[in-house]
């Protein structure tokens, strides 16, 4: 099985991810990153970074070990957010990124994301020939050959500076309330929205190395609807451990998924005539809702494969200003190359001030459908699309929703099963014929 999924190395830290697998995923990214200098003389550099898993200190250990003993110079910038790694590269320039970070993952798992020069995320060619050179022979430098490791005092404000220079509407008289995971953004997320005028009450704000994720952030938003509702609020912010996404409660404790945001955040810069090429990039997963709302705004709509690297691709490819996920994964790419939930929720609140509207108004925009996904496991997934029977219960279902509705079947990239999306204009019209499509699927591919 591949080493990399959809967004890096990912499992149960010591005993999936070892510190010894680290190192050699250190090393061999070295030797790849060396390989492709176009300066032979200049000593590469990389930034690490993670979040505020207890395991993250054993394994930032082995990656600075790693690179290190194969000449790389290393700035360690502790814990930050992902994407504060991914703008710490571009802006230093260095040769590579390492975050460690399981994300929205509960505390015992664990996680490598790489970033090449400019920090952007590696290319999956670039993961695949880091896999293939784990554990090669290698001539080890001695000396001054070796790499240093630096602590980078700086990192932190640098990074602040970065999100503040994407305010340009100050959001005093906005009280939010922001509920960190007990992950990477517990400094940094509470003290960028201060900074920018508004009233913050953080919670979740107090990591200790085994609460992250724990009954809180964008996957628990119980605690944070209950905090908005008791302080009166005007809204509410909920990061994954690693903040590179952002979910948001309204003052009345509604939802806003990632969907609604781009959908606030892409008007508004049409609104101001900053939208570039008048389109917006989402995923095969984005909700119908949102589909009909950029119809009505006459926003184009461009989408991708699920994950946030395949948004950004498009979005350079083609040089669009905005993408993301339902998940909260928003890339504003006048001011990032990745997702980074701090900046989104710069942006959202802003976009509350200028209009001066609420945040139930502006997630009003869209109506967001219905939506029921089942994943149908232990089936072979390869076989999905010559399957005659289940293409014939796709092309029905979809003759009954019409308009009001669509169906998505997908093949999961890391897991042997299938997800089965509907979305109707009701919980159990989606529901009801999503069972009946994953009934087809296991009788089929099981």
């Amino acid at each position: 099985m591949a080493l990399f999924g959809t967004d890096g190395i990912r499992g149960v830290a010591n005993r999936d991810l070892t510190a010894e697998l680290a190192l050699d995923v250190a090393v061999a990214a070295a030797h790849i990153l060396v390989e492709s200098s176009s300066n032979a003389d200049h000593q590469p550099t990389a930034i690490v970074g993670q979040d505020s898993r207890a395991s993250g200190e054993f394994l930032e250990a082995a990656v600075v070990a790693g690179l290190t003993s194969a000449g790389i110079n290393v700035y360690r910038v502790g814990v930050l957010p992902t994407p504060a790694v991914a703008h710490l590269v571009a802006q230093s320039k260095a040769d590579l990124g390492v975050m460690i970070s399981a994300s929205h993952n509960p505390m015992p798992d664990n996680g490598i994301k790489l970033f090449s020069r400019g920090g952007g995320k590696l290319a999956d060619s670039i993961e695949a020939a880091i896999e293939a050179r784990i554990g090669e022979p290698w001539t080890r430098p001695t000396g001054r050959g070796v790499g240093r490791a630096i602590n980078d005092e700086s990192a932190t404000e640098r990074y602040l500076s970065h999100l503040l220079a994407s305010v340009s509407t100050k959001l005093d008289g906005i009280s939010v309330v922001v509920d960190c995971a007990n992950g990477a953004s517990s400094r940094v997320a509470p003290e960028a929205l201060r900074r920018a005028g508004a009233k913050v009450i953080a919670i979740s704000d107090q990591p200790d190395g085994w609460n992250i994720n724990e009954n809180c952030g964008s996957t628990h938003l119980e605690n944070l609807r209950a905090k908005v509702i008791e302080t009166g609020a005007d809204i509410g912010i909920g990061h994954d451990g690693d903040a590179d996404r952002a979910l948001a409660i309204d003052a009345q404790g509604n939802d806003i998924d990632g969907d609604q945001i781009l959908t606030i955040l892409a008007m508004g810069l049409k609104a101001r005539g900053a939208l570039k090429s008048n389109t917006v990039v989402g995923t095969v997963m984005s909700n119908l809702g949102f589909m009909k709302a950029m119809k009505a705004a006459d926003i184009s709509v461009i989408t991708t494969a699920v994950g946030d690297r395949y948004v950004l691709e498009k979005m350079i490819e083609s040089d669009y200003c905005i993408g993301g996920e339902q998940s909260g994964h928003v890339i504003l790419r006048d001011f990032a190359n990745t997702g980074d939930g701090i900046l989104t929720s710069l942006a959202l609140l802003q976009e509350m001030k200028r209009q001066g509207k609420s945040a139930q108004e502006l997630a009003g925009a869209m109506v967001r459908f219905p939506q029921t996904l089942i994943n149908v496991k232990n089936v072979a997934k390869e076989k999905l699309s010559s399957s005659s029977l289940i293409a014939q219960a796709v092309g029905q279902a979809e003759t009954e929703l019409g308009d009001s509705g669509r169906v998505l079947l997908r093949a999961s990239g890391t897991e042997p099963l299938i997800r089965v999306m509907v979305e109707a204009s009701s919980d159990s019209v989606a529901s009801e014929i999503a069972k009946r499509l994953a009934e087809v699927v296991a009788q089929e591919l099981g």
